[in-house]
């Protein structure tokens, strides 16, 4: 089943191709990058996935099909296995770019084991992108994060800011960033788009995907849907006392498909340029904690419980984009409401109660 009217109140949306043009997903099973799956495959490219289900699925590759009306080439394959990634690169030899999704993501785990996160996603992506090189495909979309920002620069944030992190988590994604800069200054073929994310929550509007935490939440959004379906008791608001307008933080959160249809732009981007450019997606928009708990509260009728527990470690009082680069260089800008992101993410979690094992 396609959803065509979603895609059609999009009005950045890309220009559906005459051809079919291959693309290299990494980690094409998880939360983003499953709904930049569905919006590549809407668009008529041809999508290779790699994916080890660490943080995924297989019930996914059903659910983007079911969405799209085909289904993505699949391979369960560890990016840090060179010769089982090389194999890949060998039977697709037609591949014109990658997305980057793979990488371990949780602050808190890679506070607790940061030699796990640097060997996982920084050895992953020096063998992506040996490979890549090798292949002469040099076009490459990374999923960065707003996390290389640190703590010391002030909202809005903007790409040329000074960089720094709080957490190795953090520190892979800015690594990264830096690998891809070096590999476009010594070989200047390389195009390469450094996608810095703020805060992505919702789901896909069908309620067929969305975000699938495969132990305690990690993130705000899917907590408060947890705890309005009954899973958990209540919500825990880590601090009320930051120089905010209800003390609690502020974060620039972003729709999901808005964040996916980015990608898609930065693919068209990287495809026709050469250079590393970074670019924010975000909507330039902060909403606090309380915020987002209320805007979920009304829209969907539902009750939240929530208790303030002391500030965590790291965290900043305020932090979103500016993403003025993105709407003047990407023709891109996100256009879903916090609302939209309220409703999305109820319909998704009320259908799903037990996410992907359902």
């Amino acid at each position: 089943m396609v959803f065509p009217g979603f895609n059609a109140i999009m009005n950045k949306t890309p220009q559906r191709k005459d051809y079919i043009m291959s693309i290299l997903v990494t980690g094409g099973a998880g939360y983003i990058g499953s709904h930049t799956v569905v919006e590549l495959l809407n668009e008529n490219y041809e999508v290779i996935i790699v994916d080890d289900f660490s943080n995924a699925h297989p019930e996914v590759l059903d659910r983007i099909e079911t969405i799209a009306g085909k289904r993505p080439i699949f391979y369960e394959v560890d990016i840090n296995n060179r010769t089982e990634l090389k194999k890949v690169f060998d039977k697709h030899d037609d591949l014109q770019a990658v997305i980057h999704f793979a990488g371990y993501k949780a602050v808190g785990e890679s506070v607790a084991h940061p030699l796990m996160y640097y060997r996982n996603n920084l050895l992953g992506t020096i063998v992506l992108m040996e490979l890549m090189d090798e292949y002469q495909v040099k076009k490459l979309v990374f999923s960065s994060s707003a996390t290389v920002y640190g703590m010391h620069n002030e909202a809005p944030f903007t790409e040329d800011m000074p960089l720094s992190t709080t957490n190795p988590y953090g520190s892979t994604k800015l690594f990264i960033e830096q690998f891809i800069e070096d590999q476009y200054t010594a070989d200047n073929e390389w195009s390469a788009a450094n996608l810095r994310y703020f805060n992505p929550i919702g789901a896909h509007p069908s309620g067929q995907m969305g975000e699938d935490p495969s132990a305690t939440p990690n993130n705000l959004m899917p907590y408060i849907t947890q705890v309005a379906v009954g899973k958990r008791e209540q919500l825990q608001v880590f601090g009320d006392d930051y120089e905010t307008p209800d003390g609690t933080g502020v974060r620039d959160y972003i729709h999901v498909v808005d964040l996916a249809l980015g990608h898609l732009k930065a693919l068209e981007y990287v495809l026709d340029s050469t250079g590393a450019q970074a670019f924010n997606l975000g909507t330039g928009e902060g909403y606090s904690v309380l915020d987002l708990v209320k805007t979920f509260q009304d829209v969907n009728q539902v009750d939240v419980p929530y208790s303030i527990a002391p500030r965590r470690p790291g965290d900043i009082a305020t932090s979103y984009a500016d993403v003025t680069k993105a709407k003047d260089v990407l023709n891109w800008s996100a256009q879903l409401s916090i609302k939209d992101m309220c409703r999305d993410a109820w319909n998704w979690q009320k259908n799903n109660p037990e996410g992907y094992t359902d």
